[in-house]
């Protein structure tokens, strides 16, 4: 019996293509240990914001000091609870978060939609050497799964890492992953652009119509309490409560921009520094600049001073008064700053040579008083528009960033013969070319549509 001899050849073999690799997920990372107690006192000094004088008084303070307490050590057992069930990791292009103990949340963030990762320091973060990471996707209406806390160390480490993923750049492709990556990069040298005098900030505080008239509200306080002739606790710590209220906002300012700088980075990127209580760290891609900001309060054009803001594609940015999609360039300057920081942000923008053009003289039934600081101009580069009759604004938009164009006419304006013109991009403002005759207002909007098709092939 003879061996079977080997099956007859079926001709050349193929190359098996190896299977893809999946990136390798590094061990899931939870936050600095310090987090649940900065959580804790966080939502304590809430609880406390939240409970009135009138609560203070109604209960007594031994009551009042009791409810606080047993309100702390909840929170503190909560906000514990919440960290052993928080970490976070990189995968491939994702970050991931889980965090939840009743209802598990995992969330994917994929990087190619990253635009943004803020760096914040607290008060309390600033003592214990801890930062917070914030991240901006698009699209997004509010900060995407903030990190907070870790290290400072860690934090910058990270924040470099997803940037560089972001950008799909050759060095994010050799990136390690695991505990090696935490270790931080040699900061590259920045070009200084501006400092902001912390005086001329505080100054043009107190030139708006909070600070402005609050020595009238206080006389007022004042007259009415020696005419009624009663002075009581509660009386005099809820004026004083309203009183810091009203100061909120210019208070709140000043704190936010103290010592704020700007820089370029060797990546042609703008970083942003600013706080006092909370420090921040931005760092802004000039791409994502979707239009810029210029006003003049009433108050300060004695001066001679303007602020600027960015609309940023994706940025969250702050609730209150301000747009929930800018922030902040210039908090207060002149007018040369102000043109020396445009042409950084959009270079070949001149603020001193950009021309407009006013509105038809009907247009003055619906503006009877702020007609001749309307106007609307296109220039090479970008979309001009400018407003306001007390505070007034210019708005310029890059054509390159324009998402689309409309015609609004209302029912005076068909009476009149007028429209209005809006310049959507993707940062949550328009730019706005207020009751144009109904002709130009067409010829306007497709000339943007034109200029925002050939800066897109440029």
């Amino acid at each position: 019996m003879t061996a079977p001899g080997p099956p007859p050849s079926a001709g050349p073999s193929l190359p098996v293509e190896a299977p893809p690799q999946v990136p390798a997920a590094e061990p899931r990372r939870r936050l600095h240990p310090l987090s649940p107690l900065l959580h804790g006192a966080k939502t304590i000094a809430v609880i406390i914001a939240a409970l009135s004088w009138q609560t203070l008084n109604s209960v007594g303070f031994e009551r009042f000091a009791l409810v606080v307490l047993v309100l702390a050590i909840g929170t503190v057992v909560f906000s514990i609870v919440g960290w052993l069930t928080t970490g976070y990791h990189v995968v491939g292009r994702e970050l991931r978060i889980q965090d939840g103990l009743i209802w598990r949340r995992n969330r994917a963030i994929p990087l190619e939609r990253l635009q943004a990762v803020e760096l914040r320091r607290p008060l309390l973060a600033q003592l214990t050497g801890l930062a917070e990471l914030r991240l901006e996707v698009v699209g997004g209406s509010k900060t995407e799964a903030p990190l907070a806390y870790l290290t400072v160390r860690d934090a910058a480490a990270l924040r470099e890492r997803l940037l560089e993923l972001a950008g799909r750049t050759q060095a994010a492709a050799q990136a390690p992953t695991g505990p090696a990556a935490a270790a931080p990069s040699v900061p590259a040298l920045e070009r200084p652009l501006l400092r902001v005098d912390n005086r001329d900030l505080l100054i043009s505080q107190l030139l708006t119509p909070q600070a402005f008239f609050l020595p009238l509200g206080i006389a007022f306080v004042i007259t009415q309490t020696v005419l009624e002739g009663s002075w009581t606790f509660i009386g005099i710590a809820s004026t004083v409560t309203a009183m810091a209220g009203v100061l909120l906002q210019p208070v709140r300012r000043v704190l936010q921009d103290w010592d704020f700088r700007l820089a370029r980075d060797p990546s042609d990127r703008l970083v942003v520094r600013f706080g006092l209580l909370e420090t921040r760290s931005q760092v802004v891609p000039l791409h994502r600049v979707q239009s810029v900001r210029v006003t003049w309060p009433l108050l300060w054009r004695a001066k001679k001073w303007l602020h600027m803001r960015l609309d940023i594609a994706g940025y969250a940015g702050e609730g209150g008064g301000d747009s929930k999609r800018s922030d902040r360039l210039l908090p207060v300057g002149e007018f040369g700053t102000a043109r020396a920081l445009v042409w950084e942000v959009l270079p070949g923008v001149d603020l001193a040579a950009l021309a407009t053009t006013p509105p038809p003289r009907r247009a003055r039934w619906l503006n009877p008083f702020a007609l001749r600081f309307l106007g609307a101009g296109l220039t090479p580069e970008v979309f001009v528009t400018r407003s306001g009759l007390l505070t007034r604004e210019m708005s310029l938009v890059p054509y390159a960033r324009l998402q689309s164009v409309r015609v609004i006419q209302g029912p005076l304006q068909r009476l009149l013969g007028l429209a209005t013109v809006y310049a959507d991009t993707a940062g949550g403002r328009s730019g706005e070319a207020k009751d144009r005759d109904l002709s130009e207002a067409w010829a306007l909007a497709e000339q943007l549509a034109v200029r925002a098709r050939q800066a897109r092939q440029i």
